[in-house]
């Protein structure tokens, strides 16, 4: 299964496409789509909009996972922030793709373990759980790869079968032969 995660911001709206094989998830894309600060609101939004088109068009996910905003330092930032989501659950509905939204917490929890974690902490997780050389960067970036790997665990993809035959991600008979970095090994 394909996810497509999505943390939104203001300035800097992280993305992180995985594919998911069973207990297996392997990064397909990540990155941030940025906006220059100097240009009005509507065109951010307008800016981003396009940005997530393009590379939902590009990677063709199966479903997007979305951050759900649950805390703001007042008012008006909150309010910008539920505009940036609305362009990226309008991208993903334009795309005809389902649409799954998690609270930070939701992603804390089914990524590191409880729901108070840290944003070091959630990198980590998430480079260990992708099997990164290197920790995803900046936050926004961990943050949506956080959320697509949050899906693909609530969506009970890890209790998927793993085809033996998969080169990609093959199949780990114990623990001492498991390693998240060593994916031709089995």
């Amino acid at each position: 299964m394909r996810i497509f995660g999505v943390d939104p911001g203001s300035a800097r709206t992280g993305y992180g496409c995985i594919d998911t094989f069973g207990n297996r998830h392997q990064v397909v894309a990540c990155g941030a789509l940025s906006v220059p600060a100097r240009l009005k609101f509507a065109d951010k939004l307008l800016l981003l909009h396009t940005g997530l088109v393009e590379l939902l068009s590009q990677y063709c996910p199966e479903a997007v996972a979305v951050e759900d905003i649950f805390y703001a330092k007042n008012a008006q930032s909150a309010l910008k922030l539920g505009h940036v989501r609305g362009v990226v659950l309008l991208a993903a509905a334009q795309a005809g793709m389902p649409i799954a939204e998690y609270t930070a917490t939701q992603v804390k929890q089914a990524v590191v373990g409880h729901g108070r974690a840290g944003k070091h902490q959630v990198q980590e997780m998430v480079s260990l759980l992708l099997g990164l050389d290197e920790r995803p960067s900046p936050f926004d970036v961990s943050d949506a790869l956080a959320v697509a790997v949050c899906h693909a665990h609530l969506q009970g993809t890890l209790q998927t079968a793993i085809s033996e035959n998969s080169p990609a991600f093959p199949v780990a008979r114990n623990w001492r032969k498991y390693s998240p970095r060593r994916r031709s090994e089995s």
